[in-house]
Order: C-alpha cells, then structure tokens, then sequence
C-alpha cells in the first residue's frame, strides 16, 4: 500500500466529520460484522444528504446517502468514518459509486484494515482524480470502527472489561451481596454500552449469585448476545438469562465433555450450546474469542466476574478496562479481581491512556491495559 498523506482539517472539514461520527455511533451493535460508517455529502449551501451503514451492515453508508443526494452529489465534498470499499462483496465497491456520482472531494476517518479494501478505496478515488483527505479526526473514528478493526487485525472481538467496586476495590459483600455497588448514573452508561456492544460475557458465579438479566433498559435500545460461561454446568437452566423474553438469545459456552448434557439440560429456542477448548478446568478464553469473531462478534462487554476478569486480564485480551468506583468501604468481601497474580510491583499491569471522569457519586476510571 502506498504511503498514505494526512493533511490538517479546516474548520467546516472537522464539523461535517464530527456529524458523520456521530452518525457512525447510531448503529453500533446492528450492523457487525461489517462497521458501522457515518456518511455526510455537503457543498457549499450545506449538507445535502447523509447517512448510516443500515443495521444488518448492508446498504452502506455511501449508497443511501449518495442516492438521497441525486444530481446534488456531483462536485461535492464526500465525509467518511472509513475507508469507502473498492472490491466486489455482497454490493458494488462505494468507491465506484462515488466516482461515478461525480463527487469533487472525499475526507476519510480512517483507513480500513480489511486487506481486500486497504488502500484500495482512496487509490481508485485519486486514480480518478478526485481529491483525498485522509486522518480526519483519525483517533475519534477509529474509536468508533473498534470492533471491526480488532477483529479484523486480531481475529477476535475488541474487549472492554467492565467491573463495579467499592474504594477498596470489592465488588460483594462478604454475604455476596452486590446490589448495588455503584449509582444508578454509572448503570445508565452500562446499559448504553449493552446497547452498542454486540455481546455481554460473565462467569458461572455471576449467574448464581446475581441471577441478572444482561438486557439493555434504555428507550429504543437493543439486546446484546449474552455468553455465559459454565464449564461445569452449575447454573440453573431457570436463571433469568436462559428464560427471559428477549430478541437476542443466550449462548452458553461450556466444555466439550459437556455439551450434549448442556443441550438435553439448557437447550431451546432462547439458548444456544457450544464446546469449546478447557485450560486448567476453565475455557480457554483466546480459542473462545475467535469462535465468537467467526461468528461476526466485534465488540465483547465483559461484566464479571471476579474469575473471569483476571482471566481475562491474565491472557492478555483485554482492550480497555473500565471500573466504576463507588464512596463506600466494605472491609471483607470479594475482590474484583481473582486468579491474576503478579508477585511485584514491577509485574502489575499498567493502564495507558487513562482517563478519570465522575459520574453521579462515583468515579469512572478507562484505561488500555499494557501488553507485554
């Protein structure tokens, strides 16, 4: 692929950008495996047309908003989250579309990582003498593309660990007690993730302990999967995620050994069973993760629990953490994080990019755990 040339946005390049952003965002979690791209068409009287990847991933952002414009697309500027397609899938390559629409000028996010488009989207543009604009709020729309690029580049999902704690870091009483640990503000944000993410993942005990739902409360929102993880079959095929009336299903991971009992016992319309690889009595998290990729899974919520999250961490598939940190002391009770030991200081694992906000009481810390 040929070097790619970024250039500074001007002031109306970075607000039509940020419109095509906050477009992208609309979909998330409707339209994998493919992203969920923001499209904004504008001349100089303004926006003509614009448009969102349709959920399901088809049409593309490019065909409806090109079409809504008409003749009107013709010597316009074209604002794109990603890379326009230039290959032959399921649709024509947008790129073509956009040449032969007369567009004058496309401004790109970000380049897409899919070998069969990689370079090849802006390539036939400039081959075609339109002008390409590349990097345009590169790290916000890449934010936006998480899913796909990870997947894609890493054959997995991309990974966010979610964890709610008290200041000393508990996440149960000592009774097992955890409702709630954090503020009815920080669930809201949790429950928009549900809405975006393509599955929410938690452990056995998370299932005996909470018996919690995993569905998206908020107006006009969506279910994700829900992956339960039960090696050894301990929860009860009664558990409000096996039962509850939802558009999205339940898929339960469990050992091969297992399987078929899992099905006579768990087995339904609502369920789904599959065996997958042990490590030490446990699944093995990296084999599962490329399972759920070939599904089309490009964004995971992990939720817990406290296994499950140093497991992950312990395997190094973690893409960013967010804790939720709550005003409030427990003393005795479970950890957040089990299983993952590191006997120095020198061997923690380190967060880069933290970023600190307050939400109701508590405090929000992200951050991308450092590999190694």
């Amino acid at each position: 692929m040929a070097t790619v040339r970024r250039f500074r946005l001007t002031a109306r390049d970075e607000e039509m950008m940020r419109r095509a952003i906050q477009l992208a965002r609309q979909n998330l979690g409707r339209t994998s495996p493919n992203p969920s791209v923001g499209c904004v068409i504008a001349d100089d009287s303004g926006i003509v047309a614009e448009a969102v990847t349709a959920p399901g991933g088809r049409p593309h952002a490019e065909t409806l908003a090109l079409a809504a414009a008409g003749s009107r697309a013709r010597g316009a500027t074209v604002y794109l989250t990603l890379e326009p397609c230039a290959h032959h899938g399921k649709t024509p390559p947008c790129a073509d579309a956009l040449v032969k629409a007369g567009v004058k000028r496309v401004v790109v996010g970000c380049i897409d990582p899919y070998p069969p488009v990689r370079g090849r989207g802006l390539r036939r543009l400039r081959q075609a003498g339109v002008e390409v604009v590349v990097g345009g709020l590169e790290d916000e729309c890449k934010r936006v593309n998480e899913g796909f690029i990870t997947r894609v580049t890493k054959g997995r999902p991309f990974i966010l660990l979610k964890l709610a704690m008290t200041l000393d870091g508990k996440i149960a009483s000592c009774t097992g007690d955890s409702r709630w640990v954090s503020s009815p503000k920080s669930r809201e944000l949790v429950h928009q993730w549900r809405n975006e993410y393509d599955a929410v993942m938690v452990g056995t005990n998370t299932v005996l302990h909470d018996d919690p739902r995993l569905t998206c409360r908020i107006p006009g929102g969506r279910d994700p999967l829900r992956v339960i993880l039960d090696t050894n079959l301990r929860t009860s095929p009664q558990a409000r995620v096996f039962t509850q009336p939802s558009k999205a299903s339940t898929l339960l991971v469990t050992s091969k050994r297992n399987r078929d009992l899992a099905r006579r016992r768990y087995g339904s319309a609502r369920v789904e069973i599959i065996g997958a690889p042990t490590r030490r009595g446990q699944i093995a998290l990296g084999p599962l993760m490329k399972l759920l990729a070939e599904r089309g899974i490009c964004k995971l919520l992990i939720e817990g629990g406290a296994h499950l999250a140093g497991s992950a961490l312990a395997e190094g598939i973690v893409d960013r953490v967010a804790f939720f940190v709550a005003p409030k002391i427990l003393g005795s009770g479970l950890s957040a994080v089990e299983g993952l030991s590191r006997r120095t200081m020198r061997q923690a694992i380190k967060l880069a990019n933290l970023r600190v906000s307050e939400l109701g009481q508590d405090w929000l810390f992200e951050g991308e755990p450092v590999v190694r």
